[in-house]
């Protein structure tokens, strides 16, 4: 890469790491790689969020998460996680009506117990 692009890139960090080309090329080059990776920890840690949020939900009907999963499978209703987490916070109707259509195709989702909290006094 030549200078120029190296310090277009190198905007805004702090010290030399901007202003020397040498500091510049391996400050940057090292963001680069961060960058790289957090792309892929992102997805991983939504995709993490995603799943809490539908289990949240699903459990406030009586079912846990991979009964849930596995009866929308067997009724080949296909909306990914992203969506149906969306659901779940915004549309608790739809999502009622998706929780029972999963309850119906699939007999091992029975009712679901949930514990209750231990408070600390």
């Amino acid at each position: 890469m030549n200078k120029d692009m190296i310090f277009k890139l190198a905007k805004g960090f702090r010290g030399r790491a901007m202003n020397c080309i040498r500091i510049a090329r391996e400050r940057m080059e090292k963001a680069l790689q961060y960058s790289y990776r957090d792309c892929r920890n992102k997805k991983r840690d939504m995709r993490s969020l995603w799943i809490q949020r539908i289990n949240a939900g699903t459990r406030m009907h009586g079912v846990n998460y991979g009964n849930f999963m596995h009866g929308l499978m067997k009724e080949n209703i296909q909306l990914n996680r992203k969506v149906l987490s969306e659901l779940s916070m915004h549309e608790p109707y739809s999502f009622k009506a998706l929780v029972d259509i999963s309850k119906n195709a699939f007999p091992g989702n029975k009712n679901v117990v949930i514990p209750p909290r231990k408070v600390a006094i």
